[in-house]
């Protein structure tokens, strides 16, 4: 969804034709580390955090390298210390934010029908993080970022950032047939560089004008994508590892 609002025509290249030419680097490498730990701490699993991070951190790697992509050397030994520092932290910022819950789930599956589109069928597809239950009986949908210094104002109100978790609070809500009055979000923030406030957790107002407005969008989209309107955003262009190339000229 969020390449398609970026440009529809970017989205055709890359899901449709699947053309992938960004094959990930050292940043995707660290967030998939760093995921991998929350997982793992948040079921309590008998590990040593830092050392599954730098285990799962070498192995993102060594994958990108086989690959052929070029990677930093010194980049790469700061993400992993950042990256064992963090893994103590993510616990405790847990257990502070929520004080008493359980695990519900962890990388929940979500593959719902998308009713709300009637023209064809399309399934809406997506991997929750983490959703824990407090004792209050509202359930919280968690999604990990990380980041270097943290968000400012802005990029915590950006629509297609905050629309990810109002799609998974909607399409949660209809898999487990609860009341999405009983559903929360949140954002966790995993910083790399920042001197304080490491792991922030913060929640997103998900209130009955935002879902529409979400599902507003996503029937936009696939009206478009259904009647194969690929219009290029030539705003985005220069961002793009297509531009200029054979495929997108």
């Amino acid at each position: 969804m969020k390449n398609w609002d970026r440009c529809p025509y970017y989205h055709k290249l890359t899901y449709i034709d699947n053309i992938r030419l960004f094959q990930g680097n050292e940043y995707t490498a660290f967030g998939t580390a760093v995921h991998s730990v929350c997982e793992k701490i948040l079921l309590e699993e008998d590990m040593d955090p830092p050392e599954y991070f730098k285990h799962m951190f070498s192995n993102n790697l060594n994958e990108l390298t086989r690959k052929g992509v070029e990677l930093k050397k010194d980049m790469i030994a700061a993400m992993e210390k950042q990256g064992s520092e963090l893994s103590h932290l993510i616990h405790p910022a847990v257990k502070k934010y929520f004080k008493k819950y359980e695990v519900y789930s962890v990388e929940e599956r979500l593959q719902e029908p998308i009713k709300e589109y009637v023209e064809d069928k399309y399934d809406f597809k997506g991997y929750i993080d983490l959703v824990l239950k407090t004792e209050d009986g509202k359930y919280h949908v968690i999604d990990w970022k990380t980041c270097s210094w943290g968000w400012d104002s802005r990029k915590k109100a950006d629509p297609m950032s905050v629309y990810q978790l109002i799609f998974y609070k909607h399409y949660f809500a209809k898999k487990h047939d609860i009341d999405p009055e009983n559903v929360e979000v949140h954002f966790g923030l995993l910083k790399r560089t920042a001197k304080k406030n490491q792991v922030e957790l913060f929640r997103v107002t998900s209130g009955k004008k935002r879902n529409e407005n979400a599902l507003k969008l996503l029937n936009k989209a696939l009206y478009n994508i259904n009647n194969k309107k690929y219009l290029k955003n030539k705003l985005s262009c220069k961002n793009c590892e297509f531009y200029k190339t054979e495929h997108c000229s």
